[in-house]
């Protein structure tokens, strides 16, 4: 089980800012070794509940909240991951689990009592959670990610591109559909994550102090688009 804690900041910026800023970090930070020519592709599953309870708490702005999903990095990807994050404030806890094949098709089918045949006890907790507050899969998003490191701090840059959204979970392992827009092309969801304090270099690099932070959720634009 992965569990990682640190605070989480957005910004927008211009997608044709991006290759600057992406060109500056690549003399800072290392290069997430996915990123290849053009980024990876992330796809997620959220998980919701029958009367779409994370949702409107994202909508209402409460800045204690959880959301739920399952994540792959392409349609034909082996690495499959279960997250809850939670939120306080500008604080994130992300707490994952890896999934096999089989137990992935079981969350699309609402089928969660694997999880307690896990060894971990974040599992367990997980499996109640879920079945209490009845969570379903609700919507697919996907988008492209340009992802920077570094060690101090566990520091992580990210830029998010061309976000897009999918209404059938059941698309979720399915190559070569086509996802509907979730969000204008022309704009690049920037994510800064840090642990204790994030370096005046970075901050200089991103110019951080000119730029608004922003409240983005992928998984409300998401599902506005495909509504």
């Amino acid at each position: 089980m992965l569990d990682v804690s640190r605070k989480e900041l957005k910004y927008l910026v211009a997608t044709d800012e991006t290759a600057m800023l992406a060109k500056r970090l690549g003399k800072l930070m290392k290069p997430d070794p996915h990123n290849g020519e053009a980024g990876y592709t992330v796809r997620s599953l959220y998980f919701d509940t029958f009367m779409d309870d994370d949702y409107w708490e994202k909508i209402d702005g409460l800045d204690h909240r959880r959301k739920i999903r399952m994540r792959i990095y392409g349609a034909n990807s082996e690495t499959i991951k279960l997250e809850m994050k939670a939120k306080d404030g500008d604080f994130q806890r992300k707490r994952s689990l890896l999934l096999s094949r089989d137990e992935a098709e079981r969350m699309l089918d609402t089928d969660y009592s694997f999880l307690m045949e896990r060894q971990e006890p974040f599992a367990h907790g997980l499996y109640t959670f879920l079945m209490t507050r009845g969570y379903r899969p609700k919507c697919i998003v996907e988008y492209d990610r340009l992802a920077f490191l570094d060690e101090f701090n566990d520091i992580r840059i990210t830029f998010d591109m061309r976000l897009r959204a999918l209404e059938d979970p059941e698309e979720f392992f399915r190559a070569g559909v086509e996802p509907c827009p979730a969000a204008d092309p022309a704009e690049t969801t920037m994510e800064v994550k840090y642990n204790g304090f994030l370096f005046s270099y970075i901050k200089k690099a991103l110019e951080v102090a000119d730029r608004p932070r922003i409240s983005n959720s992928k998984y409300v634009r998401s599902r506005n688009a495909v509504k």
